[in-house]
Parts: C-alpha cells; structure tokens; sequence
C-alpha cells in the first residue's frame, strides 16, 4: 500500500506550499470557468472566449512590461475588450462576429508587441512563457485573495441573471416578448465571461485558456440536457481535471533525470481532452447500434407468420 502511495504521490507533494497556491487557485478558477463555459457553449459564443484569451495575453503581457502582477492585466483588458467587443457587435449575430474578429486581431498585435518589448528589457524572466502557456507553480499566496474575489463576483453576476440569461440563451425572441432585458444580461454575461478567461490564464496560459472553458462544460452537455446536471458536472470535471494536472505536473520533475518537468498546462488540456473525447463513447454506441439493421425473423418463426 505504501509503495503503491509513493508511485503516484512524489515525496514532498502534500507539504508543497506551491502546491497548496496551485490547488486553491486552480479549484476556484476552475469551478468560475466550468459555470461560465456551460452558458458560453449552449450560447455558441466559443469563439469570444478564444478572442478574449488573447486579449488577456495582451493584458497579462502589457502589466509585467509595466511592473503589475499578471492577474491585473489578464483580467483588466480582458473586462475591456469584452465591452469593446459588445459595443461594436450591437447587431447580432453578424455583428457579434464581425466584433470578436477585430478584437482578435488587434490582441494578437498587442501581445506581440508588448512580449517584444518585455524581452528586450528583460523586465521579467520566463515572461513568454508565464503568458502564454501558466506558470501557476511560480504564483504567490498574495493571488489568491485576488482570485477569489474576482472569481466570486464573477458566480455572484452569473447567480443574479441565471434565469434571464438562460431564457435568453434558449430562445431570445421569446426573452424580448417577456420583457428580459436582453442586452443587458448579455454585457453581464460578457463581463463574467472576460472575467473566466483572465482567471483561466493565470492557470493554463493565455493560449489554452479556453480549454478549461470550453473542454469541461462541453462534456458535461454532451452527458445530459439538463443545465442543474451540466453545471455540476462540468465544476467537477474541471476541478479535477486540474488537480489532477498539478499533481502529474509535480511528479514529472522525477520522472527524469533531467529534472525538467513539464507544465501544468498541458496535463490539465491532456485531461480535458481525454474527458471530452470519453463522453461522446455513449453517443458513438448509440449512432452504431441505430446504423445496424434489424435482423430478420427466424426461419422457424417466418414460418409461423400467417400468409
């Protein structure tokens, strides 16, 4: 029993102070991002959330050139564009579009130019890396009050226009008829959402944030219709999908000699993926046992069929 405890915990894991900050963060982060990620999916709005994760590069890349903490700006230009991205795709679903893709573009210049200028001075070693794909083992205990509060507002937001901003989501002309109002919910909803992405940064890095977005709440729905059903399941597949990724994440600084290790980034997209791809086995079957023909009677039963 021993033996078989030390071959998937490495020694030190559980006294770890990093690994206290990663699981903290990473559970918070993770359940703001599944709740967030049911409603981005049922809304088809998946591509907002990728335009707004390099929108957060820009933002995180941007407050480490100037001195800031990377949260700041991941989540400080993410609430920005979010709003940019609603004031110009006032006409949907076109507009909505035509927005997003503009912000994308202009994000991606941001973060190059700012990780450019970031590395020429030297102002923050492993800037790139930090931005771009998380570096969560390396964040401060300072974080996570940070994180928590944003990450509270951002479910406190989701909580108050939960029932508007799921009719709106299911049927929009039928919110309008009954007097929600509609653009409304959807800037709060677009502010929570910028919200989820800048805190998803801090855990997987600006370039696979949506991963943890998208991945679990997309399971989650594949596994039931019900929203009550998919909020749970896509907090519980994030959450431990994370964890799991800090753990194999700390383990693999011993799996070398090198000593390397490789980020929790990966690990926790590997899960997702892993997750994603397991809960559509069902569908699968059904599709497979639905395209086999019926079998036709026995001969002894034909027989007995009357003429």
């Amino acid at each position: 029993m021993h033996q078989a405890w030390t071959a998937v915990f490495e020694p030190g894991f559980f006294a770890s102070s990093q690994v206290h900050i990663a699981a903290a963060i990473g559970g918070v982060v993770a359940v703001v991002c599944a709740v967030t990620g049911v409603f981005t999916v049922m809304r088809g709005q998946s591509f907002a959330g990728h335009a707004l994760g390099d929108v957060s590069a820009a933002g995180g890349s941007g407050a480490l050139l100037i001195g800031l903490g990377p949260v700041a700006g991941f989540v400080g230009l993410g609430i920005a564009g979010a709003a940019v991205m609603d004031l110009i795709g006032v006409q949907r679903l076109r507009g909505r579009d035509l927005a997003t893709g503009i912000v994308l573009g202009a994000a991606i210049g941001l973060s190059a130019l700012f990780l450019y200028l970031t590395s020429a001075t030297g102002a923050t070693t492993g800037a790139v890396q930090q931005i771009l794909f998380g570096s969560i083992f390396t964040t401060t205990s300072g974080t996570i009050p940070a994180v928590a509060v944003l990450g509270g507002i951002s479910l406190a937001s989701l909580a108050l226009i939960g029932r508007p901003l799921l009719l709106s989501t299911i049927s929009p002309d039928l919110a309008v008829a009954r007097g929600v109002p509609v653009r409304l919910v959807g800037v709060l909803y677009m502010l929570s959402l910028a919200v989820s992405v800048g805190l998803s940064s801090l855990t997987t890095g600006a370039i696979l944030s949506t991963a943890l977005l998208i991945g679990p709440a997309a399971a989650a729905l594949r596994l039931t219709a019900r929203v009550g059903w998919a909020l749970g399941l896509a907090c519980m597949t994030g959450v431990l999908a994370t964890w799991l990724g800090v753990l194999l994440a700390y383990d693999s600084y011993y799996w070398g000699s090198s000593h390397a290790g490789l980020p929790v980034s990966f690990f926790i997209v590997a899960v997702i993926f892993v997750t994603y791809l397991a809960s559509g086995l069902r569908q699968a079957r059904a599709r497979v046992s639905n395209s086999v023909p019926a079998l036709p009677a026995a001969a002894g039963q034909r027989d007995k069929l009357p003429a």
